[in-house]
């Protein structure tokens, strides 16, 4: 995948701003979100087929986070404000496989996109989406069907950060520091304004 300067796009830095602080959904696309051409049943099936491969997944990453211990550790519980669904970051590719994967995300998962032109986050591009199974009051409509993406957010990785919102119920521990030494959050990358 190409990578481009700079940590992100001035618009995304702004969209993920708000979204941490607000208490009610984004305005839909102008154009509306989109039908999926796949018809509901085979849709359901494709995920269901796809589940056994999500779950295996799910718990080599626990069990490789209980062998080699990451800095941080994920505490709390989602408050169900849904405001992590608003603002999905799927990576975007011109090549065949690229192409398979959106397919994937729009057309079975039910991912749809908030924005027409891609945006740079972490030095590549990526698609922003919205999540169709969003219900009002914050929770899941298809909770036991949720892809990948969904069951390992808030993301706590070996390197960096946790990718935990403000205000969503989890927090890091150890907490994130007040000051990094190379003061990511004032000047560097202020993608940190969004997270605990």
């Amino acid at each position: 995948m190409k990578t481009y300067p700079g940590p992100s796009s001035e618009l995304l830095d702004n969209l993920l701003s708000e979204t941490s602080e607000t208490t009610h959904q984004p305005p839909l696309p102008k154009q509306g979100i989109p039908k999926q051409k796949i018809p509901y049943l085979l849709r359901q099936i494709g995920k269901i087929l796809a589940l056994p491969l999500v779950l295996i997944d799910d718990s080599m990453q626990k069990i490789a986070k209980k062998i080699i211990h990451p800095p941080f550790k994920r505490e709390g519980q989602c408050k169900r404000r849904g405001n992590c669904c608003h603002y999905v970051l799927v990576a975007y590719s011109r090549s065949l496989i690229g192409h398979l994967f959106y397919f994937w995300y729009t057309q079975i998962l039910g991912f749809y996109k908030r924005l027409p032109k891609p945006q740079i986050y972490d030095g590549k591009k990526m698609h922003v989406m919205g999540c169709r199974h969003l219900r009002k009051d914050g929770s899941c409509g298809d909770y036991h069907l949720r892809p990948s993406i969904c069951r390992q957010w808030p993301a706590v990785e070996y390197f960096g950060y946790p990718k935990i919102l403000k205000g969503c119920g989890y927090r890091s521990n150890p907490p994130y520091p007040k000051k990094t030494p190379d003061d990511l959050y004032e000047s560097k990358d202020p993608r940190l304004k969004v997270l605990q």
